[in-house]
């Protein structure tokens, strides 16, 4: 199949990347010069797992080019997906880029009088696809409603995992606006043994937001308990949660063996959730429900729960070492998981922030990140240098190399070894008598 993916972010391109390794001829295109040409040399603008490799045999073989021509890539497809990006304005979802590669497409569509499917995969509240995308290809194309299919497929990549996300799927959603439409995309993942879900366009766009808003509830609840055990005596939020998990609803017994679910992961504490996805879809789904006169309760609270976890582990290294004014504060993880670069509301940044209105001097370190919007914050090339001189440490990004650091010399190389374990991803390790251990989740 001949396809052109609109956007060459980190869906486009790695949706791109992986229908080129299934043989499939694609075009991304994206309106960046610089991003094109780092594309065209095997490397992908953002750091994700097994990518690059990937890039580079689909363009050597062929399978996959690389345009800024949104017009002539649309009229040498057979099928354009809509890639772009989707960013929240004041808790909204902005359809700019949307409304753009729509009014390309539908110029594409006027090149090639062929039966042509628009796919949207990008993030969009329901009724956008049917609505917004429907009129505009319309107008812009001059075909009729019944000249064109429209597809809606929500992607469920998990960054640090997309490429086996893509590759390995645990499902494929399809809305359709008709069968024809909905035959025709899904012959583009015939090869994918898993459950093929045809539904309507906007049920389609509405179980992305769900799935998103699910996550994040688990995320926020989890947390609400964290905050619970802390004021509650001979209470640990990890003890607790690990005797939740052991309900055979959530891990089950399979030949004696007991499972346990991705989806339990998402039922631990930490520091809160951040990242492209959850917090913006989270809100552009709570504005949805209020422009429909539906006062969305536990949307509200999940986003509450959320901005207030930095501040509360502000709080706890306050109770451990008093006011945190003119002390050296070491942030370790500042993308908003480990394994990516992504800081699109990370809630490191938002820890950083509330630190600084303290008085803090912060540094911080990230094996994948390189500089931050904050200024004044010192970007450390390892821990080692990070914790070097400061008065208190806060992990907040279970980076897996954390635990396995000597944290004996490192705590000597502290000036007051204090550590506050924003994601509880240290309690396995031996730490030294000098040094202070504060996790989340207990009774201090």
């Amino acid at each position: 199949m001949r396809i052109a993916v609109i956007g060459s972010g980190y869906v486009g391109l790695v949706s791109g990347t992986c229908l080129a390794h299934l043989g499939h001829q694609v075009i991304c295109v994206d309106l960046d010069p610089e991003r094109i040409r780092t594309i065209e040399n095997a490397t992908p603008p953002f750091h994700e797992p097994g990518l690059s490799d990937l890039l580079r045999k689909v363009l050597a073989d062929g399978h996959l080019m690389v345009s800024a021509n949104v017009v002539r890539s649309v009229a040498a497809s057979d099928i354009t997906i809509l890639a772009v990006g989707t960013p929240s304005r004041d808790g909204d979802i902005d359809l700019s880029f949307v409304r753009q590669a729509a009014a390309e497409v539908g110029q594409g569509m006027r090149e090639n009088p062929a039966y042509h499917v628009v796919v949207v995969k990008s993030t969009v509240v329901p009724g956008t696809t049917d609505g917004v995308v429907r009129s505009i290809v319309q107008e812009a194309s001059g075909r009729t409603a019944a000249q064109f299919g429209l597809c809606m497929n929500p992607e469920f990549l998990r960054e640090g995992s997309a490429v086996s996300d893509f590759l390995e799927p645990d499902r494929i959603v399809i809305g359709q606006s008709d069968e024809r439409a909905g035959q025709r995309l899904g012959e583009v993942y015939q090869p994918f043994n898993c459950p093929k879900m045809f539904t309507t366009l906007q049920n389609a766009e509405m179980i992305k937001y769900v799935s998103n808003s699910l996550l994040a509830t688990l995320i926020s609840f989890s947390n609400e308990i964290a905050t619970l055990c802390e004021a509650t005596p001979s209470t640990n939020v990890e003890e607790v949660l690990d005797g939740v998990h052991l309900d055979r609803r959530l891990s089950p017994v399979l030949d004696g063996r007991r499972i346990s679910p991705g989806i339990l992961s998402y039922l631990r504490a930490g520091c809160g959730f951040g990242g492209s996805c959850l917090p913006k879809d989270v809100a552009a789904l709570r504005m949805f429900g209020r422009k429909r006169g539906v006062r969305p309760h536990l949307l509200d609270a999940v986003l509450a729960v959320n901005n207030g976890r930095p501040s509360k582990l502000v709080s706890l290294a306050e109770s451990a070492v008093g006011s945190l004014r003119g002390l050296a504060v070491a942030v370790l993880g500042i993308a908003f998981k480990p394994g990516t670069d992504d800081l699109r509301e990370s809630p490191a940044l938002a820890l950083i922030e509330v630190l600084q209105s303290k008085g803090a001097c912060v540094r911080a370190y990230d094996p994948f990140v390189v500089s931050l919007p904050q200024p004044d914050v010192t970007v450390c090339a390892s821990v080692e240098e990070a914790l070097c001189g400061c008065d208190v440490a806060i992990v907040a990004s279970a980076l897996p190399e954390l635990a396995t650091l000597d944290w004996e010399s490192l705590s000597m190389a502290m000036r007051s070894p204090f550590v506050i374990d924003g994601r509880n991803a240290l309690r396995g390790v031996e730490f030294p008598d000098s040094v202070k251990y504060v996790p989340i989740g207990q009774h201090c």
